[in-house]
């Protein structure tokens, strides 16, 4: 009983730190990203230049406020001179002291603008939707790339183990040949073709080595991190998403309905005509009512404040077709994004219907592979047990190494794969 408390407390220490180091999740490396990716920042300095757009737009129907003033100094200020047969009359300097202040303040609302106005809003507000729909569609991407970076270590990690594995197994046979050799039990010729399948592998352990490094570069490139990084990732996957796999048909309406590449076009569709409407709103005529006050410094007049209230009238009659041309434009514009939507359409439902059968093979291939892998590491027992006994030959021993490797490969291919495919599929249906 004399070492168990120690025992005790070393177990518990290694409990919470085995806690603690949990690895970086997925979720983790998306906030990373997110913070740093150059081009989801583009997006939401798109969205939110889009929503101050719109807070101009609906400006243009509120009063608007101007003033103005100015002052002039005269050489020598003019005076009010008439003359008339029988009457004559000259006044003092309009002017005092040969200088003028004046200063003025006008209010003007518009009453009516053609619809212009009206049309400028529902297009800065569909403007708006589609500024925020490439944002999403920006997250999402970046996401789904992330992800593909994230497993893409992984799957690097554990080709590199497989790799290894191979080379101990080929190491452990290679040792028991050199006795047999020696023993004079076997030809020479095993000793020979077990070091070139060992330096075979140990050049595939060197590929999947320097494959690692590259996929840690490429993901911390990502993350906006340093590319010589080594993270310590969960080998779990665990990504906060579910995909209600209720049906092909149901996960391909849930995408035409979610996806904001969709919403997108739509929007901006809306938008070009909208502001084809604005710009025929141009064309009729234009009427506000304007209120003003107006100071004029002068001599001779009765008073020096003015005010005044008024309704203005102005009618572009002619102006070269600039305005209708300009309207055909952007209706033809906004025809062209309601094609484009209806391309993305069919094939947002091929992307879906991709995904989800990646994600069928992937699951099916995942129980195929795993009862591979037992198979392979028995097929490999037996076999060096047999060459032992003289039962078996030597390459009998080297296919049973590379049957183990290639199936551990492809255990962990599928279980990689399949989880990609989930991200993909939530991805293609707009959950992600």
């Amino acid at each position: 009983m004399t070492g168990s408390p120690l025992r005790f407390v070393l177990l518990c220490i290694g409990a919470v730190l085995a806690g603690a180091v949990q690895g970086e999740t997925l979720e983790e490396a998306w906030a990373m990203a997110l913070a740093q990716d150059p081009s989801a920042a583009a997006a939401a300095a798109d969205a939110d230049a889009a929503d101050a757009e719109l807070r101009a737009a609906r400006g243009a129907r509120l009063p608007q406020l101007g003033v103005s003033g100015g002052y002039t100094r005269y050489a020598d200020a003019p005076a009010l001179d008439v003359a008339a047969p029988g009457f004559s009359f000259r006044s003092p300097r309009i002017f005092d002291d040969d200088d003028m202040l004046m200063g003025s303040a006008e209010l003007r609302l518009p009453i009516y603008t053609g619809g212009s106005v009206s049309a400028g809003v529902r297009a800065a507000a569909a403007q708006s939707r589609a500024a925020s729909a490439e944002h999403d569609r920006s997250v999402a991407e970046l996401k789904l790339d992330v992800a593909r970076g994230y497993v893409g270590v992984l799957r690097a990690r554990r080709a590199l183990a497989a790799a290894e594995a191979g080379v101990e197994a080929l190491r452990a046979h290679l040792a028991d040949v050199d006795v047999m050799v020696a023993q004079e039990t076997v030809a020479r010729t095993d000793l020979l073709a077990a070091r070139v399948a060992l330096a075979n592998a140990e050049q595939g352990r060197l590929r999947a080595a320097n494959g690692v490094d590259l996929a840690q570069g490429a993901y911390n490139r990502r993350l906006g991190q340093p590319l010589e990084r080594v993270p310590v990732l969960d080998e779990r996957v665990a990504a906060p998403v579910t995909v209600d796999e209720s049906g092909l048909d149901a996960l391909v309406a849930r995408a035409l309905q979610g996806r904001p590449e969709l919403s997108g076009l739509d929007s901006r569709a809306e938008a070009l005509r909208a502001q084809a409407r604005a710009e025929t709103g141009k064309r009729l005529p234009q009427i506000a009512l304007t209120a003003a006050y107006s100071h004029l410094e002068s001599t001779i007049l009765d008073r020096e404040d003015f005010s005044t209230v008024g309704v203005g009238f102005s009618w572009a009659l002619f102006d070269g077709g600039q305005a209708r041309n300009r309207a055909t434009a952007l209706r033809r514009a906004g025809q062209a994004a309601e094609l484009r939507a209806a391309d993305a359409r069919t094939g947002i439902q091929l992307e879906v219907r991709a995904a989800w059968l990646g994600l069928a093979e992937a699951r099916a291939r995942i129980g195929a592979s795993r009862e591979a892998v037992d198979q392979a590491e028995e097929n490999l027992r037996i076999s060096r047990e047999l060459y032992g006994a003289g039962l078996a030959t030597n390459t009998q021993v080297l296919d049973a190494v590379a049957l183990r490797v290639g199936a551990t490969a492809n255990r962990d291919d599928a279980v990689l794969d399949a989880e990609l495919a989930r991200l993909a599929l939530a991805c293609a249906i707009g959950d992600l």
